[in-house]
């Protein structure tokens, strides 16, 4: 079986616990205003790539994985867009006991078969939540989120996968609207939630959409500090 793959990066310390070898998969099926990898999002483009060839990839990284606790990430672009030959990757991943971790946006259906078979191998999901509120989410991203919270829902409360929330902060945005409030609301109801972590929106990736020629709606947007950004991930994890 074969897939596509935009890029690989063989040493990173911010997707998932310890060292992990990070897979960015092919394609996705969000548009999101503030996405710093848009040439992630052409299914059609990338690199095509065996499972064997890929998982032999993977397996030259098992020692510094394995010391620090680490493992794969596959990201994206969206990842899930390819489930049925990710479940054939992994499935090959774990007879070598890799840790195995999936950033997605979740908008699929609960129900789709190749999604709930992956799921028999994933230890770690970081989830991203682009924005709680359904209208604002549709005008940043491109959709409505009902299939996103429905499905954080099914992998933390009925498969009771580990998760990490993953949030990117844009002031006057995703805080819009009692936002962060309903966020932490929402998730509060999640069982297998780790950690949160709200990251700042930055500006790195503008350059990509001027070289596709793609407009960049956000140019105006406020760039927070990360003391701002502390301060909202602070206010997620209270209680109350």
């Amino acid at each position: 079986m074969k897939g596509k793959i935009h890029s690989i990066e063989s040493f990173s310390k911010v997707d998932g616990p310890g060292i992990r070898f990070v897979v960015f998969m092919q394609g996705c099926n969000l548009r999101c205003a503030f996405c710093h990898n848009p040439d992630t999002w052409n299914v059609a483009s990338g690199e095509e790539i065996e499972a064997d060839e890929l998982v032999e990839r993977i397996l030259k990284a098992k020692p510094y994985m394995k010391k620090s606790g680490g493992g794969v990430t596959f990201s994206g672009g969206e990842p899930l867009l390819q489930a049925e030959f990710l479940v054939e990757v992994c499935k090959k991943l774990k007879r070598h006991k890799i840790h195995i971790a999936i950033d997605t946006a979740g908008n699929f259906d609960v129900e789709d078969k190749n999604i709930n078979e992956l799921f028999n191998y994933v230890d770690l999901f970081l989830y991203d939540i682009k924005h709680i509120d359904t209208k604002e989410h549709k005008l940043l991203v491109g959709v409505q989120n009902e299939n996103i919270l429905k499905m954080a829902t099914y992998i933390s409360n009925v498969w009771k996968i580990p998760m990490w929330i993953r949030i990117v902060y844009l002031p006057g945005i995703t805080d819009k609207n009692n936002a962060l409030y309903r966020l932490r609301k929402f998730i509060k109801t999640l069982k297998s939630v780790e950690k949160i972590d709200v990251l700042p929106y930055h500006e790195l990736g503008i350059y990509k959409w001027e070289k596709l020629g793609i407009e960049y709606r956000l140019k105006e947007q406020k760039v927070p500090t990360q003391e701002e950004c502390d301060k909202v991930e602070e206010f997620l994890l209270q209680d109350n």
